[in-house]
C-alpha cells in the first residue's frame, strides 16, 4: 500500500506531484534519484525487493532509498518515518546505514576526495560572489590529513 502511494504520488505518468515538488520534498532531482536507485540495486541486494516470511512483498527499493534520503535531508526522526512510510525504527536505521555504506562504496572515487588548490579557489570565488568571503574557514576539515596540521 505504501509503495503504491509513493508511486502514484511521485513516479507514475500522471503522478500527483511535479518534478519540482519531488526536488523540494527529497532535496534531489528525480533523474538523480533514479540513478541512485539503479546503482544501489545493482551493487547491494539489500535494496532489491524481497518477499517476507509469509510470502508478501517487503519494502520496495523506492521506499528504502526515499526513507534514507528523507532521514538525511531533513534529519527526520525515525518515528516520523514510521508514521509516513510504515517502517519501524530498527528498519529505518538499517536502511540508512546500508545506504550510506553503499553510497560511499559507489561514489567515493568520483566525489569524495580532498580538495586541491583549484577546488578551493573555485569555492572561495563562489563564496565571495555571495558575500561570504571567509566561508572556507568555517568548513569542518578535521578529517583531512594535512602536513601543517597540529598533532597535539
Amino acid at each position: 500500500m505504501m509503495h503504491a502511494n509513493l508511486m502514484d504520488n511521485y513516479f507514475n505518468l500522471n503522478s500527483v506531484y511535479t518534478e519540482e515538488d519531488f526536488k523540494r520534498h527529497f532535496r534531489i532531482r528525480r533523474h538523480v534519484f533514479e540513478r541512485l536507485l539503479h546503482d544501489v540495486q545493482q551493487v547491494n541486494a539489500y535494496f532489491r525487493q524481497k518477499l517476507d516470511r509469509v510470502g508478501h512483498p517487503g519494502f520496495s527499493p523506492h521506499q528504502k532509498v526515499i526513507v534514507a534520503l528523507r532521514m538525511m535531508a531533513y534529519d527526520s526522526p525515525t518515528d516520523s518515518i514510521d508514521e509516513t512510510y510504515g517502517m519501524f525504527e530498527p528498519i529505518c536505521l538499517d536502511i540508512l546505514a546500508e545506504f550510506c555504506n553503499i553510497i560511499v562504496q559507489l561514489y567515493k572515487d568520483e566525489y569524495l576526495y580532498e580538495p586541491n588548490q583549484e577546488d578551493l579557489d573555485q569555492i572561495l570565488r563562489k563564496a565571495e560572489n555571495h558575500r561570504f568571503p571567509s566561508m572556507i574557514g568555517s568548513l569542518d576539515c578535521m578529517h583531512w590529513n594535512g602536513k601543517n596540521c597540529p598533532t597535539e
